[in-house]
């Protein structure tokens, strides 16, 4: 018999994911926990695991579309099963729908009956994206009669496709019923004021020459931004094009620091005290730091800024599927040991694929940690709505002179510290890093405290 997969529920803050590619084609047999597809989340991308086995009868959704969470996602069978009783839109679930709606008729037995998803029509319905797109485009999404998604579902490239056949009016322009074919407004909007605008006589468009083979020597290679790439391309985007981001530089001596983890890498194993990383010291100072500058533990939405009392305490992580950052939930609490843990806990599941987007989410202060490769400053990117991210750097050895006027060498750890400068000002800025070097510098204090 057949069965329906459906999206999971990955996490309870997700409503819905976005098919970024099938792992599997119509046709194909799969296992249980075989991955079918990969998934974009709005915080991730994840890989959706098979809770059937059998042929593949029926994909549902196409690459791109966006599937609420608990819909049915394929259909799994033996091969030449009949399943228009199951697919949106067949003739057996319109014959399903018609006897149900029969009065007098018996009702069908529950295996017979076609589910409520395969009845509806979502003709007229618009996906979350088209209707981001086309309000920001000034297109009407309803006047789409119906578009390319299961049921009529007008999406993302339908908008789009709108788009490019053209005009863009504005609402107003709309409402007014403006039929000009070029617009002045913004972007070549079609505005109001183009409604009694003369038509100009139009130019042949000009055709741009091929580029000559010469300026593009060798073979190259074009795709698509998918995954967790796409994701991160459009947030840093919108971080860099929504704030007026300062980043502020400095360094903390970094012999306390080296020499706590060097004890506790040779501690008694018993002690669990043995894989405490210097970046697990460098966050354990910060979550200490925090609590001090609640403006910089904190989210900006829509010019309103909320500071949080509990340091949720982001980490950059370097994972197979691109950048990811785990959130340490009310890392001010903690021990350095359960924080310690807490962190490799989170990175191994964020690296291994599964860690559930409720950690990759809700963090109000972010750590970016690039040291190891040998950087020693760079300019962080706020993770928004984040009002502040810290970089930290390779730690390098530094010139200092002695009261004596004797010069001798010193390890220093760089600092880079980004700020919305909306909300925080360069003094504030110079303050944190001031009280975060102490911290550190004075680690073995910092961890009693």
């Amino acid at each position: 018999m057949a069965t329906i997969v459906v999206m999971p529920q990955l996490g309870n803050s997700v409503e819905s994911c976005i098919i970024v590619e099938w792992m599997i084609a119509e046709g194909d047999t799969v296992a249980v926990d075989q991955t079918l597809a990969s998934i974009e989340t709005d915080k991730s991308t994840m890989e959706v695991p098979s809770t059937a086995e059998g042929t593949v009868l029926k994909l549902l959704w196409e690459e791109g579309d966006e599937v609420p969470v608990k819909d049915p996602l394929i259909i799994v069978g033996a091969p030449g099963e009949d399943i228009s009783g199951l697919v949106p839109g067949g003739e057996g679930a319109s014959e399903s729908a018609e006897a149900a709606a029969a009065p007098g008729q018996a009702a069908a037995a529950p295996e017979q009956a076609a589910p409520a998803f395969a009845t509806e029509r979502a003709t007229g319905a618009v996906s979350p994206r088209a209707r981001a797109l086309a309000a920001s485009s000034g297109v009407d999404a309803s006047a789409i009669a119906e578009g390319s998604g299961p049921h009529g579902r007008v999406i993302e490239r339908d908008v789009a496709a709108a788009i490019a056949v053209g005009p863009t009016l504005t609402s107003a322009a709309r409402a007014a019923g403006v039929s000009a074919t070029e617009g002045t407004g913004i972007g070549g909007r079609v505005s109001v004021a183009d409604a009694n605008r003369a038509p100009e006589a139009s130019a042949p468009a000009a055709v741009p020459a091929p580029a000559p083979a010469a300026d593009f020597p060798g073979a190259s290679t074009s795709s698509p931004l998918k995954g967790v790439r796409k994701v991160v391309a459009k947030r840093m985007m919108e971080s860099l094009t929504t704030t007026a981001q300062l980043t502020l530089n400095t360094s903390a001596n970094a012999a306390g620091i080296l020499a706590l983890r060097k004890k506790v890498k040779n501690a008694d194993e018993a002690l669990g005290l043995n894989k405490i990383t210097l970046n697990d010291l460098v966050c354990f100072a910060v979550s200490r730091t925090l609590p001090k500058y609640p403006v910089f533990n904190a989210h900006l939405e829509d010019g309103v800024l909320t500071e949080f009392e509990q340091v949720h305490l982001g980490f950059a992580c370097d994972t197979p599927r691109g950048l990811l950052v785990p959130v340490i939930r009310s890392a001010q609490s903690l021990g350095l040991k359960a924080f310690s843990d807490e962190a490799k806990r989170l990175a191994g599941a964020a690296i291994d694929g599964t860690l559930s987007p409720d950690y990759l989410g809700g963090g109000t202060f972010t750590v970016s940690n690039i040291g190891s490769f040998g950087i020693e400053t760079f300019t962080p990117v706020i993770n928004l709505p984040q009002t502040a991210i810290l970089g930290v750097g390779a730690i390098t050895p530094r010139p200092v002179l002695a009261p004596d006027g004797a010069v001798g060498v010193q390890q220093r750890l760089n600092l880079s510290l980004t700020i919305d400068h909306q909300v925080i000002d360069g003094a504030d800025g110079a303050r944190f890093l001031r009280d975060l070097v102490a911290a550190i510098e004075n680690i073995d204090v910092t961890v009693l405290a």
